[in-house]
C-alpha cells in the first residue's frame, strides 16, 4: 500500500474543488478540451502515469513500480493482462459538454491505432463506467423509435438534415429490428454528413424559433428546447447540437451509474462523476468538441439499437456479507468498482485482501490507513488515492463516515472478503 500523486487535467474544477480533492500539478495532459471541465487520472496509462508519493521509495511512477513488481497485480490479473494494470480511474467535473463519442472494440482499436496512431494512441478497447458523485447528466444510446420519430415530426429543422426519404424509411421500418437498425444508421449518417451551410442555417433557425417561443412563455420541451439552447451556447454552429434528438438524455443521481460498452454513442453534459475504464485513451469523436473528429468511423461503428433511457442505468448490488459495500460489476474482465460507505458509528473498518490490485479513492471523510506492507500509517482525507497490492488488507482507523471508491482489475474478486464494520 502506498500513496499516489495523480495526473490531473486541470480545466476549471468547479464542483470537484468544492468536494475537497487535492491536486499536484504533474504530468499535465498536453491537450485540454475545455476551460470548463476537469479530469483527474489515477492509474498507469502512459499518458497519465501516477507518481508514487512515498519518500522511502525512489521517485518512480506507478507503471514503473508494477513493471518492477508485477506480482502486486495478483496472479490472474498479471497473467491475463500481461503484467499491466488493466484499468484506469478518473474523476470528471463537467461544466461544458464533452464530445459526442464512442469507444472501439478490440478489433477496431487495433486497426485504428495501426492506421492513425496520432489520433488513437493504443490498441486497446475502452469500455467504461460513470458513477455519479453529484447529479450527472449525459447522452447515452439511441432513443426509442417513437421518440426519434416524434422529434422528426415536431422539429422540422431536424427533419431537414435527415431528409424526407430517410425519415420515411425509418418510419416504415418501425417494428422490424433489422430494418430499424439500418434505417437509423442511414438517418444518423445523413445528418452527421450534411453540408455545413445547411446544418448551420437550420440550427440558427431552430435556435431563433425556440428562443422566441421561450420569450413568449411557451413550452419548448417538445423540441428539447432548454438543452438545445444550452449546447448551442457552448458550441455554436456545431452539428452535435442535433444529436439530442437521436440520443437518450440520462440523469444520474449520486451513486447511480451507466456502463458504456463498445460502439455505444454517448456524451457527458454536466455534473461530477468517477469513471472506471479499461486502460486506454481511444475515443472516436464527431461533435461538441474542438478535438479531432472522425465522422465516418463513428457513423460506421455505432450500435444502432434503440432502447429506453431506463435500459442505460447500470445497477449496483449491495453485498450480503457487508452492508457497507456496493458492487458495480460490468460485463468485461478489465475492471470492477466497489463503493464503500462507512457509517459514522464505525471505529475501524478493514478492506480485506483480494486477489487483485486496487486503487482506493477517498470521496469524503477521513481515516488513518495501516497495512502490514506499509512502513508507516497514512492519513487519508478527501481526494487521497492509495494503490493496494493484491492479497494486501488495509485497516482504516476512525473512518469518520468515510465514503470510498475502489477500482479492481479482477472481475471475479469476491465482495464478501471486504471487512465488516
Amino acid at each position: 500500500m502506498f500513496y499516489c500523486r495523480i495526473n490531473n487535467h486541470l480545466k476549471g474544477a468547479f464542483d470537484i474543488l468544492r468536494l475537497g480533492f487535492w491536486y499536484i500539478y504533474t504530468h499535465t495532459h498536453k491537450h485540454c478540451t475545455s476551460l470548463f471541465s476537469f479530469k483527474l487520472w489515477m492509474g498507469a496509462h502512459p499518458k497519465g502515469d501516477a507518481l508514487i508519493k512515498d519518500n522511502r521509495i525512489s521517485q518512480r511512477t506507478l507503471g514503473q513500480w508494477i513493471a518492477d513488481f508485477p506480482g502486486c497485480l495478483g496472479s490472474k490479473v498479471k497473467d491475463t493482462f500481461h503484467g499491466q494494470l488493466p484499468f484506469l480511474f478518473k474523476v470528471l467535473s463537467v461544466k461544458t459538454a464533452l464530445s459526442i463519442q464512442a469507444h472501439p472494440n478490440r478489433e477496431l482499436a487495433a486497426r485504428l491505432h495501426a492506421q492513425f496512431p496520432e489520433h488513437y494512441p493504443d490498441n486497446n478497447h475502452k469500455p467504461e463506467m460513470a458513477i455519479a458523485l453529484t447529479q450527472f447528466e449525459g447522452l447515452c444510446g439511441f432513443r426509442p423509435m417513437d421518440e426519434i420519430l416524434g422529434f422528426l415530426k415536431k422539429v422540422p429543422e431536424f427533419r431537414a438534415l435527415v431528409g424526407n426519404e430517410a425519415a420515411e424509411e425509418l418510419q416504415s421500418a418501425d417494428g422490424d429490428p433489422g430494418r430499424t437498425s439500418l434505417a437509423l444508421k442511414k438517418c444518423f449518417t445523413r445528418m452527421m454528413n450534411c453540408e455545413k451551410k445547411l446544418f448551420v442555417d437550420q440550427l440558427n433557425m431552430l435556435v431563433k424559433r425556440i428562443s422566441e417561443e421561450e420569450a413568449a412563455g411557451k413550452d419548448t420541451s417538445g423540441s428539447n428546447g432548454e438543452l438545445l439552447l444550452r449546447l448551442h451556447s457552448q458550441y455554436p454552429g456545431d452539428i452535435g447540437c442535433f444529436s439530442i434528438y437521436f440520443l437518450n438524455r440520462i440523469l444520474l443521481q449520486p451513486g447511480e451509474a451507466m456502463f458504456l460498452g463498445a460502439n455505444e454513442p454517448h456524451a457527458y453534459l454536466s455534473g461530477d462523476c468517477v469513471e472506471c475504464m479499461a486502460c486506454s485513451d481511444n475515443t472516436v469523436r464527431a461533435g461538441l468538441t474542438p478535438k479531432y473528429i472522425d465522422v465516418d468511423t463513428l457513423c460506421e461503428m455505432l450500435n444502432y439499437s434503440p432502447a429506453p433511457v431506463s435500459a442505460k442505468l447500470f445497477p449496483c448490488v449491495r453485498d450480503n456479507a457487508d452492508p457497507c459495500v456496493y458492487l458495480y460489476d460490468p460485463p468485461v474482465p478489465d475492471f470492477t468498482v466497489m463503493r464503500v460507505q462507512i457509517p459514522a458509528s464505525a471505529r475501524q473498518y478493514t478492506v480485506s485482501a483480494l486477489d487483485s490490485a486496487g486503487i482506493l479513492l477517498v470521496i469524503d471523510g477521513e481515516a488513518v490507513a495501516t497495512s502490514a506492507a506499509a512502513l508507516s500509517d497514512i492519513t487519508l482525507t478527501p481526494g487521497s488515492v492509495l494503490f493496494i497490492s493484491a492479497n494486501e488488507s488495509v485497516s482504516l482507523q476512525q473512518p469518520c463516515k468515510s465514503r470510498l471508491i475502489v477500482g479492481l482489475g479482477q472481475r471475479a474478486a469476491p465482495v464478501s472478503r471486504f471487512g465488516s464494520v
